[in-house]
């Protein structure tokens, strides 16, 4: 199924609802707007397997060019709208787009992308506002010819978020269907997993460039329901959104749990929430103590899945499952889990390795990056792939993750993993954001150090330091627990919550911090 399906059954159903605005967008609309912008890119001379390219804040007509692609058999990459302009050139590059759709509202930064390509073949189209130089999304869609009747079915190519290096450009293989047909793994996970129907009313209040929204906002719509996008992301307005529109279910990240605990009980109670059946969250390890708390608060209505952009593989634990597993992200939903030491060799049940998923063929490449795309693979089956992140599997199957490989930090021999250490800090009733992080040290190798933004009303000091060291102590092993505690006015996060913790070590490696 796709829009088209629920353009000839429900056409006047809302498809997309801006929840700040209230801006919809029906199923005809949805329809008929990805139908000509797909003739229309193919009368620009774009076939399968080429590539378009968006760089837009959440908006509408993010998910008519996301099915415009997916609908003509092309890969739609969108581009994170906060990073530098070349940063964001180098994606379009990377990515191969023949045509770049913005949004006015990022006007500034499209332009000096387009200045950062330079003499390029790349068409510009601009929407939502003219832009001095780009082609206008309302004169392509009525330039458009007859509607395609070959609909082979794209896909996305997103990009990783670069926090342990520079972004990746994930392809997948184009699936040999058609839009309108079952196989698409992202839909079948949506219907048949988390019973989503035409009936629900789906919360997206993260970021259109990221693989979770925007993957789950086009499932949706393949399935009939709304699709309600915030603007962006904050406690308040992610409740009052739920409320309005009586959303029954939402995907968040961990960092979101916390911004909406953070509010005040009796605020939280003013808004009703009722209608929610399903809380969906993924992208970042949960705290278990922040997700216990969301528990207590919602009821057993969370449901937790571990994958990546990668879509390498999947696990999925519901809340009566992890209130038995506590800090599991549950058994695997797809692909046979496997944990391997540094040399590849398969380690007993219980010990801490690299976690691969096999499946029956590598589902994935790095775009333009065989060398990237060989290290994610197993060394002896290059079908189970990587992408760092370390943990374990206990006798019953249950998947449990200690941190990415990347940020593990080894200190007189012994392995630290921050996320333990930040899930300590988390709801520290003085704390709004913490980063754990490994720096130099002469005698240990390395030391923990713990950087701290500190909730409004409160100031740093040694003491509070001190302070914010034994509530530590108290709750893990003294060598876990930071030697020492910076306080910083912010913490470096992506729009999605996703600490970007290598801005904040290249700091202190900068300055040579020492023990």
């Amino acid at each position: 199924m796709y829009p088209g399906t629920h353009a000839q059954t429900t056409p006047d159903k809302a498809a997309i609802i801006m929840a700040g605005t209230g801006r919809t967008v029906t199923y005809r609309e949805l329809d008929d707007h990805s139908a000509d912008l797909a003739a229309a890119l193919h009368g620009m001379g774009l076939r399968k397997g080429d590539a378009i390219a968006l760089l837009s804040e959440n908006a509408p007509e993010c998910l008519e060019i996301y099915w415009a692609a997916v609908r003509s058999g092309l890969y739609v990459t969108s581009v994170n709208w906060h990073l530098a302009a070349s940063e964001a050139a180098y994606i379009v590059a990377d990515s191969g787009a023949r045509v770049l759709f913005v949004s006015a509202g990022v006007g500034e930064l499209a332009s000096k992308v387009v200045a950062e390509l330079g003499d390029t073949d790349t068409r510009t189209i601009a929407f939502g506002g003219t832009l001095e130089g780009f082609e206008t999304y309302g004169d392509v869609l009525a330039s458009a010819g007859p509607r395609l009747t070959d609909q082979p079915r794209g896909s996305d190519m997103l990009y990783s978020s670069g926090t342990t290096g520079r972004p990746k450009g994930v392809k997948p293989a184009l699936l040999p269907i058609q839009v309108d047909q079952p196989g698409d793994p992202i839909t079948g996970l949506v219907q048949h997993v988390f019973k989503v129907t035409a009936d629900d009313v789906y919360l997206s209040p993260a970021p259109m460039y990221h693989a979770a929204p925007l993957k789950w906002c086009g499932a949706v719509q393949a399935l009939g329901g709304t699709v309600v996008i915030l603007e962006k992301f904050e406690a308040e307005s992610a409740l009052a959104a739920i409320e309005r529109y009586r959303v029954t279910i939402t995907q968040m990240v961990p960092t979101m749990f916390v911004r909406i605990l953070q509010l005040p009980e009796e605020k939280r109670a003013t808004y009703d929430v009722s209608s929610l059946r399903v809380v969906v969250h993924a992208a970042a390890p949960c705290p278990p103590d922040v997700k216990q708390a969301m528990i207590d608060w919602l009821g057993p209505i969370l449901v937790e899945y571990y994958s990546a952009t990668e879509q390498h593989g999947t696990t999925i634990i519901t809340s009566p499952e992890w209130l038995t597993k506590r800090g599991s992200v549950g058994k695997s939903a797809l692909g046979p889990v496997h944990v391997c030491d540094d040399e590849g060799n398969e380690l007993p049940t219980g010990e801490v390795g690299l976690i691969y998923f096999e499946r029956e063929q590598r589902p994935f490449e790095y775009h333009n990056d065989p060398e990237k795309t060989k290290a994610a693979e197993h060394p002896a089956h290059p079908n189970w792939t990587t992408v760092g992140d370390l943990g374990y599997v206990d006798s019953d199957g249950y998947v449990f993750l200690t941190d990415r490989k990347a940020f593990m930090i080894i200190s007189g021999g012994l392995n630290i993993y921050p996320q333990e250490v930040e899930n300590v800090l988390t709801l520290h009733p003085k704390i709004f954001d913490v980063a754990v992080i490994g720096i130099p040290d002469a005698e240990m190798g390395q030391q923990v150090k713990a950087v701290v933004q500190l909730r409004d009303g409160y100031e740093g000091s040694e003491d509070l330091a001190e302070e914010i060291l034994s509530y530590t102590r108290e709750r893990i092993a003294h060598f876990k627990t930071p030697k020492t505690v910076d306080f910083v006015d912010e913490l470096p996060r992506t729009a999605t919550g996703k600490l970007v913790k290598r801005e904040i070590e290249k700091k202190y490696l900068a300055a040579g911090a020492q023990a």
